[in-house]
């Protein structure tokens, strides 16, 4: 389950169609603010590479399982140790059943993100998740970073558990849309007790997608591509603010936990999108540094910059067109806003 904002999984059909269109039924895309990685993984479907990239650290994790995994890893290392037996058939789902066997621990997200815990802030109790699935998150976010640095799972595995660790926990949270902030009441899926559950691996096209990790204004010089495709952050929120608790599952580290709401320091992945005065610099520098001729841009009649704005800045690069997409607005369960909105399917194709 994601629950992101900007999440394009409604619009896959339109933008692999206009792929399609702009560079046909092979090539190489890129992938560059990848988010969920649910394009990316569209693309992989179709047939295309993929270059993906991420600023979050909790996409880099998606991306890697969403593009590199073609079959469960067999999770030897945890094999070797008797974790799970040499004999299993299903390693993966034998590893997930073993984390959510283990006993719970008093930790950092117990600690700082549930009724039960005291913020060493001294803030109230926050209300992120319940008492025991808080701890269940300490117990097994740091068994995983136990594995990994006792190298018993490999980059490939580690995504793949963390991947199946957030998305878990994304089921649980107590949260209306975002977690930058909780609800005063545990819902009703909140109350749910984790579990870990095997996500879906795509069984074809594994070879050849790459996964960086990184903003999209530095990358930009190092990719080569038939087509780079951007779904930029449309207003002032910033993801790193939004989805702290994520990125400190994806990292596994242990930060302070900022205010009322336990924010932790986001300053490092702060993006210049998000801000009216340096998005459109951005926009041109990430596409001026690019090795790559055709853009398709998702944008939103919601975002920052108006349509006439972002034609402008685009028509420097070369031909624009776009393509008006009706679209149901995301949501927090308290919002005023209309529930419908345009959504801008724009392509750019350089002046050679």
């Amino acid at each position: 389950m994601y629950r992101y904002i900007g999440n394009k999984t409604k619009l896959l059909p339109h933008i692999t169609e206009r792929v399609r269109e702009l560079i046909g039924d092979t090539g190489t895309v890129a992938d560059i603010m990848a988010g969920t990685g649910s394009v990316s993984l569209e693309l992989r479907k179709c047939g295309y590479k993929v270059m993906a990239s991420d600023v979050m650290t909790y996409s880099y994790h998606h991306l890697v399982t969403n593009l590199q995994i073609a079959e469960y890893p067999r999770f030897a290392g945890l094999v070797t140790c008797k974790v799970i037996s040499p004999n299993s058939e299903t390693p993966y789902a034998d590893v997930l059943l073993y984390l959510n066997g283990l006993q719970a621990k008093q930790s950092f997200f117990y600690r700082e993100f549930s009724p039960g815990g005291k913020p060493l802030n001294g803030c109230p109790a926050r209300k992120y998740f319940t008492s025991a699935n808080a701890a269940k998150i300490d117990t097994i976010r740091e068994k995983i970073n136990e594995w990994v640095e006792r190298r018993y799972i490999t980059a490939l595995e580690e995504s793949l558990l963390k991947h199946t660790l957030i998305m878990a926990v994304n089921e649980v949270a107590n949260i209306s849309g975002t977690y930058g902030y909780f609800l005063s009441d545990f819902k009703k899926n909140a109350r749910d007790a984790i579990v870990l559950k095997p996500v879906e691996i795509y069984p074809k096209n594994s070879d050849g997608h790459i996964v960086r990790l990184g903003f999209a204004e530095n990358l930009a010089g190092l990719i080569t591509a038939d087509l780079c495709y951007i779904d930029p952050p449309y207003m002032k929120r910033q993801y790193a603010a939004n989805y702290h608790i994520l990125e400190t599952l994806a990292r596994g580290d242990f930060p302070e936990a900022i205010g009322k709401s336990g924010l932790r320091d986001w300053w490092d992945q702060h993006s210049k999108l998000c801000t009216k005065t340096r998005g459109l610099q951005s926009f041109e520098k990430i596409i001026n540094d690019i090795h790559c001729n055709k853009f398709l841009v998702s944008y939103s009649e919601d975002g920052l910059f108006a349509l006439e704005q972002l034609e402008e800045c685009f028509g420097k690069i070369g031909t624009v067109q776009v393509q008006l997409i009706d679209y149901n607005r995301f949501r927090s369960n308290d919002s005023k806003l209309p529930s419908k909105l345009k959504e801008y399917l724009i392509s750019v194709e350089r002046k050679v």
